[in-house]
């Protein structure tokens, strides 16, 4: 299956060019990072091996150690056993969304991505030979999705769509109900779900108990899904390259190793075995606390600066994730958001995404926010936004009409 030219990434070439010069880094879409010797410390066993330094480095486990996909399956076995052997690890959930994509989609093929999200997720598809297109989350809805727009767009040789839950940029979710009618128009059409399902577990901002309340696709009554997910962003460690392809299809994984064993073979044995450290119910639940009570002070934070310039932005609050996407404005035009965007990181060090270069031209006013940095970083960068709002803001470009 030939690959296409791709199109430039622009948010992972955004960050690129940007985020190793930012002072006040408001873009970086992980939960604020952690070192080893923090991992250890949320540990409710401190005699528990992180790493063994007498582990010979060969390629190890080529689907991943066991003991990781064990840890993994327990995560996604809340509803119904999920077993070991239906997960595979690969480096980085941007591998497992390349590895799903190249083994399932090919020329011919169609496919409906949820929008907007990660480019990854709709380029790679079109790059394939795939038709694509975009079923639309909508602001005035606040972000939710329309079934009947989705059955609309619905052909004969449609053979995915693709979600992502919770949502980037926007920091909201698919809830229940949506999810239990996408599988039942799935279900119709003979359709493979695909669940970019990175952000998750960090539900900041809805209970467990609420009735929206998004399973993983994992546990709904459907065979034909997949979710991938990583170590790097509600669990804090992007600095160690693990990711994961989970169904429980065994075709549908048969299918995703064949095509992982021309690409990455395994990931780094020290990987695997911090990642299979960090999802431990020893350490699991600690990290996971950390990690939802900084979301909700800083969501906490960030909102305040929200309803202080009430004249110049608006939003829809985040749910869960770690990104708002938030729209600014002048007398009620667009401004120009890759101008403010550069403006601020030249003057003050703050960066931020530019949602119309991000995220699709049409997002024109919209600036992604990365609100679970350190604390001190966004209290600080939002302190130096305040500045340039009341000095700065009205000296920025109005965007161009579309």
């Amino acid at each position: 299956m030939a690959l296409a030219k791709l199109v430039p990434f622009a948010v992972e070439q955004w960050m690129d060019q940007h985020e190793s010069r930012a002072k006040y880094n408001i873009a970086e879409t992980c939960v604020a990072s952690i070192s080893l010797d923090e991992l250890q410390d949320l540990s409710e066993n401190k005699e528990s091996e992180l790493w063994s330094s007498s582990t010979k480095l060969t390629y190890g486990t080529i689907q991943g150690s066991e003991k990781l996909r064990s840890n993994l399956a327990n995560l996604y076995s809340a509803k119904k056993p999920l077993q070991a052997d239906k997960i595979l690890i690969t480096p980085g959930a941007i591998a497992a969304n390349m590895t799903v994509l190249y083994s399932l989609v090919g020329k011919g093929d169609h496919v409906i991505c949820h929008y907007p999200t990660y480019q990854q997720l709709y380029e790679v598809p079109k790059s394939l030979g795939a038709e694509v297109d975009l079923w639309r989350s909508k602001e005035r809805r606040k972000w939710q999705l329309d079934i009947e727009e989705l059955k609309a767009l619905i052909r004969p040789n449609t053979k995915m769509v693709i979600i992502n839950n919770p949502q980037n940029p926007t920091g909201t979710i698919i809830s229940k109900s949506t999810l239990d009618s996408l599988i039942e128009v799935a279900e119709e059409h003979n359709l493979i779900i695909m669940a970019d399902e990175v952000y998750r577990p960090l539900f900041h901002s809805i209970s467990p108990m609420s009735p929206d309340f998004p399973p993983s696709v994992l546990s709904l009554p459907y065979l034909k899904v997949i979710a991938t997910g990583s170590v790097s962003k509600a669990y804090s460690l992007a600095g160690i390259r693990v990711g994961w392809i989970a169904s429980r299809s065994s075709e549908l994984i048969e299918a995703c190793a064949q095509a992982r064993a021309y690409t990455t073979i395994s990931v780094s044995q020290i990987d695997d075995q911090v990642a299979a450290y960090a999802l431990s119910q020893d350490v699991i639940h600690g990290l996971l606390n950390r990690n939802i009570q900084l979301a909700k002070r800083n969501l906490g934070i960030l909102a305040m600066f929200v309803e202080s310039f009430r004249w110049a932005c608006e939003w829809v609050k985040p749910i869960a994730g770690t990104t708002a996407f938030i729209k600014f404005s002048k007398m009620g035009q667009d401004i120009d958001d890759v101008a403010f965007c550069e403006k601020l990181i030249e003057e003050t060090g703050i960066m931020l995404c530019p949602g119309s270069m991000c995220f699709g031209e049409e997002f024109k006013g919209y600036v992604r926010f990365g609100f679970c940095c350190e604390t001190y970083v966004l209290d600080e960068g939002l302190e130096k936004l305040r500045e340039f709002m009341r000095k700065g803001y009205q000296t920025l470009p109005l965007a161009e009409e579309i």
